[in-house]
């Protein structure tokens, strides 16, 4: 279970501080699938760095099966069951996907297991298992590569940064698909950072933050017809791939 009490994160902008995350406290239990909405620039993805360690609080504190982590590396993070797909992930020149999936499960990984992990990303196992994750793959595929390698992990939390975006059509249904059976599992817990109306849709619960602020905060049933009603295309949501 994730927990986030009165979490605060300001930065220093040479006028004073710049209140990014304000008093946010949430609440993500084991094999709840979370979805975090809100306008662009409210800081979604800062409070999924928060969670992750890539930043670090200045208020407030985040505990893990009750545990404080709030001061724990990225690394140290990981160790615990948390994993992170940035929106724009790392290349690593010199090693091939195949590795990656096996490093990232912690043991080398049968042929069979990592062309599942491919396919559930909507990539064709047999032109990308023994690709180097280099500058000769496009941004989407090195997302999708990423996304992959979270899911041959055995995480307690696993967050996605707009897993959706600079992917295709045809790649995102897949995805979606994939996320519906980690629903269905419900063997850890899952929270999305998303605009698509296609993924809120598989929440168990929808956040909605805006102004650095959790705005709302409810199951999808609660949640979803209001900002449909409320702030439909003022938040950006959308319901298939720009």
């Amino acid at each position: 279970m994730l927990e986030l009490r009165n979490v605060s994160f300001t930065v220093e902008n040479g006028k004073g501080g710049l209140e990014i995350i304000n008093d946010i406290s949430l609440t993500v239990n084991d094999g709840e699938f979370l979805v975090i909405t809100g306008p662009n620039g409210g800081g979604k993805s800062t409070l999924a760095r928060l969670i992750m360690g890539i930043e670090q609080p200045t208020g407030g504190q985040i505990f893990i099966d009750g545990e404080d982590i709030t001061n724990l590396s990225v690394t140290e993070r990981a160790r615990v069951g948390v994993g992170y797909a940035f929106q724009q992930p790392p290349r690593f020149k010199g090693l091939t996907v195949r590795r990656l999936l096996s490093l990232a499960h912690g043991a080398e990984l049968p042929e069979d297991e990592c062309c599942a992990y491919l396919t559930n990303v909507g990539l064709c196992s047999k032109d990308y298992l023994n690709r180097e994750i280099d500058a000769s793959l496009s941004g989407g595929e090195v997302k999708r590569i990423e996304i992959a390698s979270l899911m041959a992990r055995e995480l307690k939390l696993a967050i996605f940064d707009e897993p959706e975006a600079g992917i295709d059509l045809w790649s995102f249904s897949m995805l979606v698909e994939t996320f519906k059976t980690m629903s269905r599992r419900r063997h850890n817990s899952v929270i999305i950072i998303s605009h698509q109306e296609r993924i809120m849709q598989l929440a168990d619960n929808i956040a909605v933050v805006a102004g650095g602020k959790l705005k709302s905060y409810g199951t999808k049933d609660e949640i979803f017809p209001k900002l449909m009603n409320e702030l439909g295309e003022n938040c950006g949501f959308r319901g298939g791939n720009a």
